[in-house]
């Protein structure tokens, strides 16, 4: 598994194009690395509706809660699904529109220099085996193509964005990563 420094791209990742992303603002230094759980519809896995969200398609006549996201454009650099597979929507050089309002050692606007990652869960389902083999895989591949990603700035959601922000949730095992 390796990280295509001049693409931005993940080698071994299904690359699926979301139009939620922007140039990173300054000098693009990415030194953070956001750990996100999504379910959609909430519990429910498989499917295609995180790749409907994340690329603007998603059918909100499709399920009730669907009318409560209707219009939001967001997206992450990648997804990992249930089963192991990895989706890369947004290069890495590229801002993913992923932690909206956040903060993180007094840096406001997250989303400028984190790689944000989502992993196919709930924040009280325990993620899968493979979910964790594949997102250490990627953190190994990210720090080697981004070196200033230290242990101590890999973190979830709910640091970043502790008043809005419970994901990846009492669920996710941290000493795993």
């Amino acid at each position: 598994m390796n990280v295509d420094p001049q693409t931005g791209l993940l080698d071994c990742a299904r690359q699926l194009t979301s139009p939620n992303q922007d140039e990173r603002p300054g000098d693009g230094d990415i030194d953070l690395l956001v750990i996100h759980g999504i379910s959609l519809p909430p519990g429910e896995f498989g499917g295609d509706a995180i790749d409907h969200f994340f690329t603007n398609q998603l059918d909100i006549q499709a399920h009730p809660f669907y009318s409560e996201i209707d219009g939001v454009q967001v997206s992450s650099h990648l997804l990992i699904r249930r089963d192991g597979e990895i989706v890369q929507y947004v290069p890495f050089n590229k801002r993913a529109w992923h932690a909206g309002a956040s903060c993180f050692k007094d840096r406001d606007c997250c989303n400028d220099f984190s790689i944000g990652i989502e992993l196919e869960g709930t924040d009280d389902l325990a993620y899968e085996n493979i979910q964790y083999e594949q997102l250490n895989a990627v953190i190994t591949a990210l720090q080697q193509a981004y070196p200033a990603i230290k242990r101590e700035n890999i973190v979830g959601h709910c640091d970043i964005a502790p008043e809005r922000k419970t994901d990846p949730g009492p669920a996710f095992d941290w000493s795993r990563v």
